[in-house]
């Protein structure tokens, strides 16, 4: 048995203490938390599941680090701490761990991501004989593994497009919706997720992926923006009140151009009610969902939707993008100790998970 750790417990740890618990290679051995109040609860209550597993979550960093644990599923936010989130994976990574996260959006392509990024994981792999795979769902499993996948079902292939089409609502983080995204701000408000280049640190390195699979150039990286206002004030069950006239909307493409066109496409539609934008794509329910859509001969579109936690689409995303992380981690506890990405690490069947019970 793998041992384990989870390190933080919001919206993405709290399905990886499942994953964790349900496979059948790992045993969860500490889980790491920030909260004060969460210090000493039992992680199946942390987890979301009916009954405890007999492992009190701790802050001690040190004395987790400390027992060498074979592998950490890195679950707190990178999102408005980049170099805290780096600064801890790269400690795992030294002390020998596997570290799979879905926490640095520029080393999903790591071949592709800056040096002042990859160099100094790639000295902690040296030094301490870790490794580390950061994926997600989209960016992740959605415009990576999937896409390509389905491509291979074509004649001829013109233009893959992934999509993920959201109501944000769902999102049970209000900061980053209302901040990072938008929601709710007025229409001079400048997001930092919809900043000129920010869609392209984040989303880019998939494209490349996708571009480096299929063997083609990128003769360069493109972005487009639209945004709506709300045309009346909206109430949502989990955010409250979103007002007239403020961004209710959002819709944006990073482009893959290959002679001249742009070929490799990933949009998202996000919405915060499903009454703004009703003309741009919507989900098959109306929640979210992620579509890929291969135009060529035969055209192929392919709809995923997920649910967790109370059929909750945004946690169903989560968990999905936790499966694809917990899944690998028996996969590289046998591999070369080394820096991963989506092209390098299988995604495999459930083996020993069809009709199993978690424990």
């Amino acid at each position: 048995m793998i041992s384990t750790v989870v390190w933080g417990t919001g919206n993405v740890g709290r399905a990886a203490i499942r994953a964790v618990d349900a496979h059948p290679a790992l045993t969860l051995t500490a889980v790491l938390v920030h909260n004060p109040d969460k210090v000493g609860r039992d992680a199946g209550d942390l987890g979301g599941l009916d009954r405890g597993l007999g492992v009190a979550a701790t802050d001690d960093i040190d004395s987790v680090l400390a027992a060498g644990p074979q592998a950490v599923v890195y679950a707190a936010s990178g999102d408005i701490r980049p170099d805290e989130a780096l600064t801890d994976i790269i400690r795992a990574i030294r002390g020998g761990a596997v570290v799979v996260t879905p926490a640095v959006y520029a080393l999903y392509d790591q071949l592709g991501a800056p040096p002042e990024l990859r160099d100094p994981v790639l000295a902690a792999i040296a030094e301490g004989g870790g490794s580390l795979f950061v994926s997600g769902v989209d960016p992740g499993w959605g415009n990576d593994v999937l896409p390509l996948l389905i491509s291979g079902l074509g004649t001829t292939v013109d233009v893959i497009r992934c999509q993920e089409i959201f109501d944000y609502s769902t999102y049970d983080q209000e900061d980053s919706v209302r901040y990072l995204v938008g929601m709710g701000q007025p229409m001079d408000y400048e997001p930092l997720m919809l900043a000129p280049t920010v869609p392209t640190m984040v989303w880019g390195g998939q494209v490349r992926l996708m571009a480096r699979a299929l063997g083609v150039e990128l003769d360069d990286i493109r972005e487009t923006l639209d945004r709506r206002p709300l045309e009346t004030t909206v109430s949502t069950r989990t955010m409250g009140e979103f007002e007239a006239g403020t961004q209710g909307a959002v819709r944006f493409e990073v482009q893959g151009i290959v002679e001249g066109e742009p070929r490799i496409i990933i949009e998202h539609i996000t919405r915060i009610h499903p009454s703004c934008a009703p003309d741009w794509p919507t989900p098959p329910d109306g929640d979210g969902a992620h579509r890929v859509v291969i135009e060529g001969r035969p055209r192929i579109e392919v709809t995923v939707e997920a649910t967790d936690e109370g059929e909750n689409r945004s946690a169903g995303g989560n968990a999905t993008a936790v499966g694809r992380l917990v899944s690998a981690i028996d996969w590289l506890v046998g591999a070369e100790p080394g820096l991963y990405d989506a092209l390098d690490v299988p995604l495999r069947p459930a083996v020993g998970r069809l009709g199993r019970r978690q424990r």
